[in-house]
């Protein structure tokens, strides 16, 4: 089957499709007045993860959203929400030129985004997609970044775009890795790599030495403060700093973290992790607990124990744990890493769809985004292959 034809089949129109209606929501106390919508939709899409949740949207655009404007598209049947485009323009720099760019609410802070879609209202995509149309001539690019293989949205909006002449394409952003709970712990200790296994044991048995090694997991709200600056001041503590990654390198990086911990607390949501030896937390983690998933948002350790490698026994502990409640998955979230393969060889695939309005400007952009970029990257590293032959 060609894209078109699986676009069509995907979001079939049924009767009376084209009396559905598509309200942009961009004023921000409006956007609060969803909430419960939205969040009725989240559990009527089959979201399975945290982050197309209220609390996190509206988290992210508390922080990170100046010098952007809200463009939410709110799809009704009747007076019934289907289908929530959770969409942002904003004025940005590509190659040197100023676009306006329409998109999700997204930066590096994001793991996951897509629309929002009622399971049975597959053709929202196309009320969606013709709503985006109309208003082609105030974007230059349409970007929808990390949707996750097999998402609907992306096979839909990109076959759409073909179908009308836009200039498009999907662009790969990295594998996502994660790790399926569908065995016992201690077969799935046993599968993994005996050399693994191996330091974990003599880690373990050398940090024992220090002080008994035990698990501390913090989720109430009166809690927070403490375990948060404790956690914030583990993760900065090693290179995360001095890249400038650390959470605590940004103001509003810090404050979305904090905020969002308070949210997700309520909800019973948030998983503060600390690997104890003794009396000090040498490792932390900042987990989430969501439909019987963990996603791993941020962790970092004392370098003063890194011999230890902390890190690894803290995630061996907290596996443990998530394996002996019955969960389904732990999702490592971020790109693929080799600490992390020696967890899990399982990943998904994340992609950005770019589609680019159809004016000159336009296909300028695509051309170099698609075609420009990867023909300097393939010299560049021919010429470095060369040098180095």
């Amino acid at each position: 089957m060609t894209q078109v034809a699986a676009t069509r089949a995907l979001t079939r129109e049924p009767a009376g499709w084209r009396q559905n209606r598509v309200e942009t929501v961009s004023e921000y106390q409006a956007f609060l007045d969803l909430e419960p919508s939205w969040n009725a939709l989240v559990e009527a899409a089959g979201i399975d993860h945290p982050f197309l949740e209220h609390a996190w949207v509206r988290t992210w655009w508390e922080c990170f959203g100046s010098g952007s404007r809200l463009h939410i598209l709110v799809l009704k049947e009747r007076e019934e929400v289907i289908a929530i485009a959770p969409l942002i323009s904003t004025v940005v720099r590509m190659f040197g030129v100023s676009v306006r760019r329409l998109g999700f609410f997204y930066n590096a802070h994001v793991p996951r985004a897509d629309f929002l879609i009622a399971r049975g209202f597959g053709y929202a995509h196309r009320l969606i997609w013709n709503h985006l149309r109309s208003i082609s001539g105030s974007w230059d690019v349409l970007q929808l970044c990390q949707l996750s293989s097999g998402s609907e949205t992306l096979e839909a909006m990109a076959g759409f775009a073909s179908e009308d002449g836009f200039p498009a394409g999907i662009w790969f952003s990295g594998a996502s890795p994660f790790l399926a709970l569908d065995i016992s712990w201690r077969q799935y200790h046993d599968s993994l790599a005996a050399k693994h296994r191996a330091n974990l044991r003599n880690r373990f048995k050398r940090l024992n030495q220090t002080g008994s090694v035990t698990l501390e997991t913090t989720r109430e709200q009166q809690s927070l403060p403490e375990a948060l600056n404790a956690g914030f001041r583990l993760e900065e503590s090693s290179w995360k700093k001095e890249a400038g990654t650390a959470i605590s390198c940004d103001r509003n990086v810090r404050e979305f973290y904090e905020t969002f911990a308070r949210r997700a607390a309520e909800r019973n949501w948030l998983r503060l992790n600390f690997l104890r030896a003794g009396t000090k937390r040498v490792a932390f983690d900042y987990s989430l607990a969501y439909r019987d998933q963990i996603f791993l948002l941020k962790l970092g350790y004392d370098p003063e124990f890194s011999p230890y490698s902390p890190s690894n026994l803290l995630m061996a502990m907290v596996l443990e744990n998530a394996f002996k409640q019955g969960l389904n998955k732990y999702d490592l979230l971020g790109e693929s890493a080799p600490w992390k393969s020696s967890w899990t060889q399982t990943s998904r695939s994340n992609y950005w769809l770019f589609v680019f309005s159809r004016s000159f400007k336009g296909h300028c952009l695509h051309f170099i985004k698609f075609r420009g970029v990867p023909r300097v990257k393939s010299l560049v590293a021919r010429r470095k292959k060369e040098t180095t032959d």
